[in-house]
């Protein structure tokens, strides 16, 4: 059988790749988000919502198998053929049984190890979820290698419809807990079933002759990504034996939402940033300049995002979830100020795999899960959740030590570039916060701030942090006006900015 990889190799740009990963992540934020509030406001109580989040913590730990590695793998071959494909949907399907195997016989012994009898069944129904998962996660691969973006926009933004839907109409109905369970199984369906028809990539018949080179690379990613989701993934079962059920709930929503909000901000360009570097990997060209434009790019807009979120964490829960969830207020301020340093060194796995240094990152995973871990252990043991929180912050200061080095050894990236970045992002974000900053000085305070002039506040500061990014002609100016010309309501303004504002970067 011979290799076909032109099929898999789409003309669009990275550029384009991005602005369709974004406006599906924007999409889906906008529907996950008016559901949560919805559910949070009208139906669920923060005890019922600490109560998913431990089993769906629980069965994420679990669940670092569903991918075994595929999408990395797929979008890492110089070359596939239709036997490797089927070979792929084989160990999808194997390890999608396994997930739902060890989840299930989980669920009763945790339950007696936590004392809550509901969260037996919810593991259950978590469970079933991933049975759909062999239909989406091989064809999403194929299509991310393709930069097939616009289709993962119909995935993503079909599961979070049906999400959505189904978590409001089973919460109204008076499900409580279990109405989040039923949704993931909803969404899961769904991406299976859109996945499918727009890359058909069946995981039956299976095949398993040649599977050494998959396993191989699975087996690796797998321990890589379990230390990681120790660190990630472990918070609410920690705080579920440390702090109460309502703690749990609060922390969840606070962590909840400053993922929510990085994600629309950046995460979705992650996705296209893997298979836009293999193919510089493939050319034999250096990744330092492609890289330090990343770094510009997350610095430039997840650094003011994240600290204007962390100065209207009040207002903004007060809003929009009401009085009975602002305890999540000063855990969203710290949680947020976390990101801006988690962000600061993107790519951190993703280049280790591409260039084959997967042994090292899971010396530095182990060392970095290690200290999350007890960070967090010793923060909620002496603070409670509010020290849980605080223990972040001291994470990503140890973690930016513990990667610097070991990407700067890959990379080979400019330092001083690097930090020059950093001062023009640091500036920007400054601009940025200070309208709001204001209004809290002469104006009203964080507990006082209506709707109205909290937006107006917003819009001032985008404005402000426009007008930074050209005075301090940031690099990530240009790729910003870039993507805005690849947006119809945006293209008239964005062309007309361009070539006033190219020359000065």
């Amino acid at each position: 059988m011979t290799a076909d990889p032109k099929p898999e190799r789409s003309p669009m740009s990275v550029r384009g790749a991005a602005v369709w990963a974004m406006a599906g992540q924007y999409l889906s934020f906008a529907i996950q988000f008016a559901s949560s509030v919805i559910i949070s406001r009208l139906f669920l109580s923060p005890s019922e919502v600490g109560l998913f989040s431990i089993a769906l913590a629980a069965a994420l730990l679990v669940a670092i198998l569903q991918d075994f590695g595929l999408s990395r793998y797929i979008s890492g071959l110089r070359e596939i053929d239709d036997g490797e494909v089927r070979r792929c949907s084989s160990v999808a399907l194997l390890f999608s049984l396994l997930v739902v195997a060890v989840i299930c016989a989980l669920a009763w012994p945790l339950a007696h190890l936590y004392r809550l009898p509901e969260l037996a069944p919810l593991l259950v129904i978590i469970a079933s979820s991933y049975l759909f998962l062999p239909l989406a996660v091989v064809p999403m691969a194929l299509l991310a290698r393709e930069m097939r973006f616009d289709r993962h926009f119909a995935i993503n933004v079909g599961g979070a419809a049906v999400q959505a839907s189904v978590a409001v109409t089973l919460g109204a109905l008076g499900y409580s807990s279990y109405a989040l369970a039923w949704a993931t199984v909803g969404a899961g369906l769904a991406r299976g079933l859109i996945a499918q028809g727009l890359r058909p990539a069946l995981p039956w018949p299976p095949r398993l002759d040649g599977l050494r080179k998959v396993i191989g690379f699975g087996t690796r990613s797998s321990v890589l990504y379990l230390t990681g989701a120790l660190g990630t993934r472990t918070p609410d079962l920690i705080l579920g034996k440390l702090v109460t059920l309502t703690s749990v709930g609060l922390y969840s929503r606070a962590a909840s939402l400053s993922d929510q909000f990085r994600t629309l901000i950046s995460g979705a360009i992650g996705s296209v940033f893997f298979p836009a570097f293999a193919r510089i990997r493939d050319r034999g060209e250096d990744l330092g300049p492609p890289y330090l434009r990343v770094c510009a790019g997350y610095s430039a807009v997840v650094w003011p995002g994240m600290a204007g979120l962390a100065l209207a964490a009040e207002p903004i829960v007060r809003l929009l979830y009401g009085e009975n969830w602002m305890g999540v207020a000063p855990l969203l301020t710290m949680i947020s100020l976390t990101e801006i340093l988690l962000v600061a060194l993107p790519l951190v796995s993703d280049i280790p795999i591409l260039l084959g240094k997967m042994n090292r990152l899971l010396a530095y995973n182990v060392a970095d899960t290690v200290l999350s871990l007890i960070l967090l252990a010793g923060g909620a043991w002496l603070g409670g959740v509010e020290g849980a929180a605080a223990s972040r912050l001291v994470y990503a200061v140890g973690w930016l030590a513990i990667y610097a080095g070991f990407m700067h050894h890959l990379v080979r990236f400019d330092v001083r570039g690097l930090f020059a970045i950093y001062m023009r992002s640091a500036l920007a974000t400054v601009a940025a916060i200070v309208p709001l900053a204001l209004v809290y000085a002469f104006w009203a305070g964080p507990a006082s701030i209506g709707f109205p002039a909290l937006l107006v506040a917003v819009a001032l500061g985008g404005l402000c942090w426009f007008a930074a990014l050209a005075v301090l002609r940031h690099p990530a100016l240009d790729e910003i006006l870039g993507m805005a010309c690849a947006l119809p309501p945006l293209r008239p303004l964005a062309a007309r900015l361009r070539p006033h504002l190219a020359g000065k970067i």
